[in-house]
């Protein structure tokens, strides 16, 4: 990391005071609340207005689809992983690394190394199973695959000699006549993310994203990230991916779009043809994940473990203060806020490979996640994991496994003295 950079990160963390009157999270949608609905609550700078919307959008947050016909919430399936945005997203939180049972948490997206993409520049969906394995279907229907969960595990030690162990996902998925999925199809396990926060997310401009990528790592820091280019299917045009561990989605709108189709199998105007939800409902939903406020951090002196995230180079990606601009919800406009993120994509290194491109984004590179709320997962879902597929135990087992771009960031924790790594996570933890 460079001495420029260090500096820089310095002094944007000096600005983000443990008082969250001074410094709070989400600007002014920060809630005070660090219990297990800290996720939950609307943005408490919302006019009566949207407040409103934001309440009839959380009805259908929480709606459970059905088979249809019925008279509610038709049109689940006749594939699917879920059937409701909240059963993934629990408490607005992330979902659980798990499959089976009646319903599964998280899911494998699947792709074939060349073909026509639906969209352009997108994945080349697999033919019979599209873009994602539905290991799910509707009574009377078989489930397209079957999806195994297990893990390897190894072992590492910190420079002191304390010793650690990883945990690695190992997928097996079958077709529903005991066939393996064939060994030319990509494949990318992921669990569902937090969504609060993700309108300010929306707001922060364009031009920011880009004036941070470096994508030739020209100042030589070793930290080189770009935004991904997806397509965005209002605009009928490439836009900057933000949503998603890849950035694969340009809006909460298609992104909320998406999701319906893809997890429940419930289809919409953008996805799918058939209209089973309607542009009212999509946009109700997405409504409620770009009001829901960000919990203020916790009190109390973090300021060593504050400077080490800086020193160990942890704010080169996770950027912790963003400007959101103009935006159409009033309440997400001209705000100043600390997501640590900087939106990029940033090659993580082998280990966290999934080798399955995304638009413009590789089988090594992953989206920054902002880490505001980090130390409230475990509150919200307890038993939570980390990272894209959750195989991350731990916060500390989170950066053990950082590779690539991050990998001096990496070595700078597992070389640090015991006391400042638990200074740093001791900083993390009051996020």
């Amino acid at each position: 990391m460079t001495t420029r950079r260090v500096a820089l990160a310095l002094a944007a963390l000096a600005a983000c005071a443990d008082d969250p009157a001074t410094a709070p999270a989400g600007g002014d949608t920060t809630v005070l609340d660090r219990t297990s609905n800290a996720y939950s609550r609307p943005a408490p700078n919302l006019r009566a207005d949207d407040l409103a919307r934001h309440l009839a959008g959380d009805v259908a947050f929480e709606a459970t689809f059905v088979r249809g016909p019925a008279p509610v919430n038709a049109g689940l399936g006749p594939l699917y992983n879920h059937n409701a945005c909240a059963a993934c997203h629990g408490k607005d939180g992330r979902g659980l690394p798990q499959f089976g049972g009646a319903a599964s948490q998280a899911l494998v997206r699947v792709s074939l190394p060349d073909g026509t993409p639906e969209l352009p520049g997108a994945p080349i969906p697999v033919p019979g199973l599209g873009g994602q394995l539905q290991d799910h279907a509707v009574f009377g229907i078989p489930a397209e695959v079957g999806v195994a969960l297990a893990w390897t595990e190894t072992t590492g030690s910190y420079a002191d000699g304390t010793a650690y162990a990883l945990r690695a996902p190992a997928l097996t998925l079958t077709y529903p006549d005991g066939r393996a999925l064939e060994p030319t199809i990509m494949r990318s396990l992921r669990q569902a993310p937090a969504v609060f926060g993700a309108g300010l997310l929306e707001a922060i401009p364009d031009a920011t994203l880009e004036a941070a990528a470096d994508p030739d790592d020209r100042d030589g820091d070793g930290i080189s990230g770009r935004p991904n280019r997806v397509w965005d299917v209002d605009a009928g045009a490439v836009r900057i991916g933000r949503f998603g561990h890849k950035a694969g989605n340009p809006s909460l709108v298609q992104q909320t779009a998406a999701a319906y189709a893809n997890d429940m199998g419930v289809t919409s105007r953008r996805f799918g043809g058939e209209v089973e939800v309607d542009d009212a409902r999509v946009e109700a939903t997405a409504f409620y994940t770009a009001t829901l406020g960000v919990p203020a951090r916790a009190p109390g002196d973090v300021a060593d473990g504050e400077a080490r995230f800086a020193e160990f180079g942890c704010a080169a990606c996770h950027t912790p203060t963003q400007r959101s601009g103009p935006h159409p919800i009033a309440a997400l406009a001209d705000q100043q806020f600390q997501p640590y993120t900087d939106l990029l994509l940033h090659d993580l290194g082998l280990d966290l490979a999934d080798g399955r491109p995304e638009f413009r984004a590789d089988g090594r590179e992953w989206r920054t996640p902002p880490l505001w709320g980090l130390g409230l997962v475990a509150t919200v879902l307890p038993g939570a994991s980390y990272l894209h597929d959750g195989r991350a135990r731990t916060v500390a087992e989170a950066i053990l496994w950082h590779g690539g771009e991050a990998e001096a960031a990496r070595e700078r924790f597992r070389t640090a003295p015991a006391d400042q790594r638990a200074a740093l996570l001791r900083f993390l933890s009051a996020l």
